[in-house]
């Protein structure tokens, strides 16, 4: 993923999942240690159980380019980037990417070299039905560029998770009607799953159906800033869009779709199969920023509405008391048949996890009506001057990681004990253009950062019995990363843009290849 480097306000808006624990009730909690106490001479994969997944992730439209290649059709993306180039940092675009629909095969060579066993990547909707709809036909080159890149990742014994929907909307589903603000879309959407279960599921064993809905609903229609970049007015430069109802129907319509491919799944194809099926969620730990009721009360209102408001459906069947108290008639209901469809609609839960915040309590304001408003949070990187770690290249990107063990140790609790794939976790540098490439090569920053973030996640596993299963480092590469386009960078190898998109290997990939590889 690699979100975008917004301003801090707009960090919390668009991407903060409150969670809360008793330990977080306290000042003395507030801490940015960066790794557990105790011996870890010998950490590396042996640390984790035998069976425990090891991978790293891409998206589409981050990583293939070829956008007008292969019988592709467009995105809500590529209409995005190339209608408001200005909202890209570098006015740039996915067109080309870093060209992994050409070099799929190195890019697996390269994972396989690190001994990456699974890799987590997307299909674009939009390259194997360019019309977005089944009916205006199937494109037998995506397939068959899907095809190729399973049979090769399967060959290299490295295991694939399919994740069917990246944000990349086809463009002719937002222009038929709406894309996502239409209940039209979860059959499109139904119907594009069911093709690429029948097409690819002999091999893909994991499949995920959305990646962060929480990003692509707050992010595309409350603020305005990702594709289809629709918010109210008086949020941004947006063409149209009401930020009060349009995130809250979206992601109605998003879990909708999710459970009837889930169903769908379930039904006709896992029997056989004998895969499993998920939904990935994107969640911030957050830590009130005093010991004060008010701020308390913020925490827990605030999980409600980022990760409670995918997770309480999910789990129980409909959307969190406190959204129903305060969004009203704003916030879709569930029929009965459709709580039933989403209510345990997952074999696992997908986390990923960057960063962590304070979090206060914020006035109601009833004047404007957003979803952002209607949190009644504001989410802050320091207290009493100390910020909760250290800073990134990304504004919204704090390094705190205890709280991946904090995030999976709520979701074990809250919501009755899932299967967990840590589907994203990762680190920014900024691309430095007049950089050496040797120097951007010693990225001691992100060994440090995985590090850490592993030794939490295996206390997690150890110590609290949460079921995480996998965990996958955000990214392979470096590539586009949505809002801030190339300039950052999240890969564990380096992409060359300025001289034929070359790869190297980071000091991170090498230390990745020794912690897996390890005796």
């Amino acid at each position: 993923m690699g979100r975008s480097g917004f301003l801090l306000s707009l960090l919390f808006i668009a991407f903060a999942t409150i969670v809360l624990s008793s330990e977080a009730l306290h000042y003395d909690a507030v801490v940015s240690k960066e790794a557990p106490k105790g011996k870890n001479k010998h950490f590396n994969r042996h640390s984790f159980p035998d069976d425990f997944i090891f991978g790293s992730a891409s998206a589409a439209y981050q990583f293939e380019g070829a956008a007008k290649e292969g019988g592709r059709g467009p995105s809500i993306w590529d209409n995005f980037t190339h209608q408001y180039p200005w909202k890209i940092a570098d006015k740039s675009n996915g067109d080309v990417a870093i060209d992994s629909y050409h070099r799929y095969e190195e890019d697996v060579n390269l994972l396989k070299e690190m001994g990456f066993g699974a890799y987590r990547f997307s299909i674009s909707w939009s390259r194997i039905l360019p019309e977005g709809t089944v009916e205006g036909g199937v494109n037998q080159e995506g397939i068959k560029y899907y095809n190729n890149l399973i049979n090769k990742v399967v060959a290299e014994g490295i295991i694939p998770f399919v994740t069917l929907y990246h944000w990349d909307l086809p463009q002719a589903l937002q222009d038929q009607y709406g894309g996502w603000l239409s209940s039209r879309v979860v059959e499109d959407f139904n119907k594009y799953a069911d093709l690429c279960f029948k097409e690819f599921g002999d091999r893909v064993k994991h499949w995920i159906t959305l990646n962060e809905p929480l990003t692509a609903t707050v992010v595309g229609y409350n603020v305005g800033v990702h594709a289809p970049g629709r918010c109210s007015s008086w949020v941004g430069n947006c063409t149209g869009g009401d930020s009060g109802t349009e995130p809250y129907i979206v992601s109605h319509n998003m879990l909708l779709a999710h459970a009837a491919a889930a169903k769908l799944y379930k039904s006709n194809y896992q029997a056989s199969q004998q895969g499993t099926i998920g939904i990935t969620l994107n969640s911030n730990w957050m830590i009130p920023l005093t010991d004060s009721k008010a701020d308390q009360d913020a925490a827990l209102r605030g999980l409600d509405f980022n990760f409670g408001w995918y997770m309480n459906p999910l789990t129980n069947g409909d959307y969190p008391e406190s959204m129903r108290a305060i969004v009203g008639d704003r916030l879709p209901k569930f029929s009965k048949e459709e709580s039933d469809m989403v209510k345990g609609s997952f074999d696992f839960i997908g986390v990923n996890y960057y960063t962590s915040n304070y979090v206060a309590e914020a006035p109601a304001n009833t004047t404007h009506l957003s979803y952002s408003n209607d949190m009644r949070v504001r989410g802050e990187i320091s207290r009493y001057g100390v910020p909760i770690g250290p800073s990134t290249a990304s504004s919204w990107l704090y390094v705190y990681p205890k709280g991946i063990q904090e995030l999976v140790n709520y979701t074990k609790t809250k919501y009755n004990d899932p299967v967990i794939y840590i589907t994203e976790n990762g680190v920014s540098e900024s691309n430095v253009k007049k950089a050496t490439i040797e120097r951007e090569l010693r990225d001691s920053v992100r060994v440090k950062y995985y590090r850490n973030h592993l030794k939490y996640l295996r206390r997690a596993i150890r110590d609290n019995g949460v079921k995480v299963k996998g965990y996958f480092a955000w990214s392979l590469l470096d590539n586009f990363e949505w809002a801030d386009g190339y300039t950052v960078r999240f890969g564990l190898n380096f992409v060359d843009y300025e001289n034929g998109l070359t790869r190297y290997r980071k000091k991170s990939s090498k230390w990745f290849e020794k912690f897996l590889k390890a005796e």
